[in-house]
């Protein structure tokens, strides 16, 4: 058991090596983002709620792209694997179609129809004119942001690809800079200060876009000048030809990613504002422990993708029985390195609710959400974890059903009987939600102990 589960200091390193620019990434990410909320919000909450509608909208966008690259990084992986450059130059160039095609679509959308959908947020109890105002700067920022969708979409087919190559260094020192550079930004250009016009919204979304234009010139810069390291990149916009039985798999393969990630995102709202009819100090303590959430989770988040890209690669070099040995130990690691996490989250989860000008009683709720997300995360770990082994063995439909039907399918109908049915207080309630993960474990694991998961998708395309 302990040989099968536990690893040597080498395949630590190696996991380490590969997870924790991803958690020193995306931890920066959501610390600089939770500053960033803040300084926004002491402009006025018009112009806040202007903002975060906006910014729930692009997330779909965000997430549509996510997904439509994924499908694309699973044969990426597999092809850095056996060392065909060839095949990750081709898959490369797919997601530079996909994107672009999203791209155009999106700007379309949010164009044409941008005030119609703000507008589907704007109702409440809130006064006609601070309804106005709302949508005046959602529209305001949204014009902007529409600037940085395009290095956006460059920056993700550039950080994905390296990503399956293993190279995940440079992806969090771009994203690194990104962020302080939205942070300082946001400062300047916000409130005015050291001789910078006070551009409020405007400059909210100004110190975005041009930190997204940063994040993508470092990412690429560096992939263009270390050819020795990346040589898919070598040549690759001199044809822009894709084998079209790559795309059909692909295809066939990413369909499922994007339609998971898009109904996982519609799940999720959905499973929120069920918990909402508890009252605004339910809505209050969610936010406030969903965000500090976020912050611990970055581990097992890490850990997924370290899972993808190791195991996507021992797959596609034909190494079968070192992919099963090495994704039990990533499995196992993952479990209690989201033990060890949970248990500091429990032990500390007063501290952060403190931080917030609320009441004591949206603190004390908060404090007991935190303390379930924590006692849950160990699950999470694993199912996050499994999710990715099948989904690096290209069971995208598999995966699929586990992720997003299970959120619609089961966490999303038991949480509306509790919220509609009966006087559960939202404590209880989003307890019985989140053990629901218990489930999947066990999906989860049934899955992968099988082997369904074990299979090279590149085999073919030589």
């Amino acid at each position: 058991m302990k040989r099968k589960l536990i690893g040597d200091r080498a395949f630590y390193k190696m996991v380490l090596t590969v997870a924790v620019p991803i958690m020193v990434q995306n931890g920066i990410t959501n610390f600089v983002g939770l500053l960033d909320n803040i300084m926004v919000g002491r402009i006025g909450t018009e112009q806040m709620s202007g903002i975060a509608i906006v910014n729930q909208l692009l997330t779909v966008f965000n997430i549509a792209i996510f997904g439509a690259i994924s499908g694309a990084g699973i044969f990426g992986a597999q092809f850095f694997g056996c060392k065909d450059q060839k095949g990750v130059r081709h898959t490369f160039r797919f997601k530079l179609y996909i994107c672009l095609a999203l791209l155009i679509i999106g700007c379309l959308i949010f164009g044409f129809f941008g005030e119609d959908l703000i507008l589907l947020y704007l109702h409440g109890e809130g006064n006609e004119k601070a309804l106005v105002d709302a949508l005046g700067y959602g529209k305001e920022y949204l014009a902007v942001m529409l600037l940085g969708l395009a290095p956006f979409c460059l920056e993700q087919v550039y950080t994905s690809t390296l990503r399956e190559g293993g190279e995940t260094v440079v992806s969090m020192k771009a994203g690194i800079a990104a962020v302080l550079v939205n942070l300082v930004l946001n400062y300047l250009l916000i409130f005015g200060k050291f001789g910078f016009p006070e551009m409020g919204v405007e400059g909210a979304a100004l110190a975005t876009v041009i930190s997204r234009y940063v994040q993508a010139l470092i990412v690429v810069a560096w992939t263009h000048r270390n050819t020795e390291r990346m040589p898919f990149i070598v040549g690759a916009y001199k044809s822009f030809r894709v084998p079209m039985h790559l795309v059909g798999n692909i295809v066939k393969k990413g369909t499922p990613l994007m339609c998971n990630e898009i109904l996982w995102a519609s799940g999720l709202a959905m499973l929120v504002q069920c918990y909402s009819t508890r009252g605004l100090d339910a809505v209050a303590a969610l936010n406030i422990s969903t965000v500090i959430s976020n912050l611990f989770n970055v581990v097992f988040i890490a850990l997924g993708s370290a899972v993808s890209i190791i195991v996507g690669q021992l797959l596609g070099a034909g190494k079968m029985e070192e992919a099963k040995d090495t994704d039990a130990k990533l499995l196992f690691f993952s479990v209690v390195s989201c033990v060890m996490i949970g248990g500091c989250l429990i032990v500390l989860a007063p501290l952060f609710p403190a931080l917030y000008n609320t009441s004591d009683e949206v603190k004390d709720l908060a404090t007991v959400l935190l303390r379930i997300s924590a006692l849950c995360m160990p699950l999470m770990g694993f199912t996050h974890a499994s999710y990715f082994t099948l989904r690096s063995g290209g069971k995208t439909v598999i995966t699929f059903l586990f992720d997003s039907v299970f959120q619609v399918g089961v966490n999303l109908p038991v949480a509306y009987v509790l919220s509609r049915f009966t006087d559960m207080p939202i404590a209880m309630m989003y307890f019985c939600v989140q053990m629901l993960e218990g489930i999947k474990c066990i999906i989860g694991f049934i899955l992968v102990k099988k082997g369904v998961w074990i299979n090279n998708i590149i085999q073919t395309e030589e």
